[in-house]
């Protein structure tokens, strides 16, 4: 590994070049942006010249400099692909969720790169192993996802996602250039379907997204907003996301997992109908989502696939009140009014915050190594509070009753914990829990 390290295209030598496949699309871009920005010689390769060349106007936007560019090179990928992975220190595919696909281009991708650089994809959930399966020796020692959250230049939370046959020395010279040059804040997550933060997140989305037909979009958007812990509400958040991503994402994990929320993954009927009449959420404006916004009106989806204007829910004791809290940072007490308020609306929102302490915590050891990994990539890959920082609000035996009393997995990692379970500042935690 000593020429990885050592020789001028090095990872950590901003003289090597990083090449981007895939560079028009939305990863692409923030890729990118990011390594442009953090030193690095860039080259965006796409179909043609012309979607490469639109989208280095689209990273100009996201720097908001046009000096950017002196470090990017665009080209295309019958023209430019052979040449430019010849020279490159790092590889990074950000191509479709296709596995075929991205499995076509490693072939090329085996048969030109340098001995020692890295080839590094952007997959949300893929199988790693997978993607190298067939490739040479080098290729699989030097192969590992790299997989950012959407948009890169402004989450830094990142999932490194070694396989079996990574080298060490290629996760650690990856952990250095992601940290000390790009600045991310990243966790070394396992090979398993929506490796940890994307497997945590989209259980509690989806989890919502199944309770829509019985309460309604605006109730529960209201009823679980940035008061329980995340910056945005739950199905806003997956319009953001797109319906056909999180489709996508939920039927691999629900497909490939068989863990205590397995029902869980089940996509409801609305969202796979929605998604094959093109109804994706925020990146189709015309269609919408969850919601539907027409110059100032906002229209809320019937699950009947009717569209009707906005009403605000009737307000509800306890959520104003720990909103009230939570505006100014009174964040224990928030929850100590969500752990003791009474009615059936205060028992679905604690069920629902229960389950996502449950099964994160309970994902240590399997898809992520530690709960501190865990509330890293949930925190700075989310904004989502990190679920130790929630047990140790609540109180961890507080916390046990509770989960005990909904029917939930009581994670090992809690049994036997010592003291607080969350190793961050608590003004490090307000970053993240402040909607």
């Amino acid at each position: 590994m000593g020429g990885l390290l050592n020789n001028p295209k090095s990872v950590n030598n901003q003289n090597g070049a990083v090449v981007i496949l895939g560079a028009n699309g939305v990863m692409g871009i923030g890729a990118a942006e990011l390594f442009a920005a953090g030193g690095y010689r860039v080259v965006m390769l796409a179909r043609d010249r012309d979607k490469a060349a639109q989208a280095l106007e689209e990273v100009q936007a996201l720097a908001r400099a046009e000096a950017i560019s002196e470090n990017i090179e665009i080209g295309a990928y019958n023209s430019d692909l052979k040449r430019t992975v010849e020279g490159a220190a790092v590889v990074f595919e950000a191509l479709a969720e296709d596995l075929a696909l991205k499995r076509g281009f490693f072939e090329q991708v085996d048969r030109y790169r340098a001995p020692d650089s890295i080839v590094a994809t952007v997959t949300s959930g893929l199988s790693i192993a997978e993607l190298a399966r067939g490739r040479s020796e080098s290729f699989r020692r030097h192969f590992l996802g790299i997989h950012l959250f959407n948009p890169p230049h402004l989450i830094a939370g990142t999932e490194i996602v070694p396989h079996a046959d990574t080298d060490p020395a290629v996760i650690d010279a990856v952990r250095q250039m992601l940290q000390k040059r790009l600045g991310r804040r990243l966790i070394v997550a396992a090979d398993r379907p929506a490796f940890a933060g994307n497997r945590i997140a989209f259980k509690t989305l989806n989890e919502i997204a199944q309770l829509v037909p019985q309460y309604g979009v605006a109730f529960l958007d209201y009823l679980l907003g940035p008061h329980t812990g995340r910056a945005m509400a739950p199905l806003a958040t997956i319009d953001l996301v797109g319906w056909d991503v999180h489709q996508a994402i939920v039927e691999n994990i629900y497909e490939k997992t068989q863990d205590e929320a397995h029902a869980l993954f089940k996509l409801p009927d609305y969202i796979k109908q929605g998604v094959a009449q093109g109804r994706m959420g925020d990146k189709t404006p015309a269609r919408g989502g969850f919601y539907r916004r027409t110059g100032k009106r906002v229209e809320v989806l019937d699950t009947s696939g009717r569209y009707y204007e906005f009403v605000a829910p009737k307000p509800i004791q306890f959520v104003e009140r720990m909103k009230g809290l939570h505006r100014v940072g009174r964040y224990r007490e928030s929850l100590e009014v969500l752990k003791t308020a009474d009615g059936s609306e205060a028992e679905l929102a604690r069920r629902i915050v229960l389950g996502y302490i449950s099964y994160a915590l309970s994902r240590v050891g399997e898809a992520a190594a530690s709960s501190g990994d865990i509330d890293t990539i949930m925190s700075y890959g989310f904004n989502w509070a990190p679920p130790g920082v929630i047990v140790d609000l609540l109180g961890a035996a507080d916390t046990i009753e509770l989960l005990k009393r909904y029917e939930l997995k009581i994670p090992p990692v809690l049994e036997t914990a010592e003291g607080k379970l969350y190793a961050g500042s608590v003004l490090d935690f307000g970053r993240t829990f402040v909607g």
